[in-house]
């Protein structure tokens, strides 16, 4: 009988030892699951940071090709007059050739 109980408290033990090890475990894979979806929300967040500065970026290059300078707009005026004296001069030689 002492080899029966012996076997049943060895038995015992093991099975208590199983459960705290399940119970263990069970709390870990709590924890990880939790760190999972704060690591998804960060994710998300990093995403949504990152497309507002493409967006952000792409927004400041299309101003920096828009923007004239003060240089920029001389040279424009300039052209501007000299092609409105060529469409002048163009003017007065085809009147004259009337």
């Amino acid at each position: 009988m002492a080899a029966n109980e012996d076997t049943i408290l060895a038995f015992e033990t093991r099975v208590r030892q199983m459960i705290y090890h399940f119970k263990e475990l069970k709390e870990e894979n709590e924890a990880l699951r939790a760190q999972i979806n704060t690591n998804k929300q960060e994710i998300e967040n990093l995403q949504a940071k990152l497309t507002q500065a493409a967006n952000d970026y792409n927004s400041l290059k299309m101003a920096k090709m828009l923007e004239i300078s003060d240089g920029d707009l001389d040279v424009a005026k300039n052209r501007i007059q000299k092609m409105i004296k060529d469409v002048n001069k163009c003017i007065a030689i085809l009147s004259d050739e009337k």
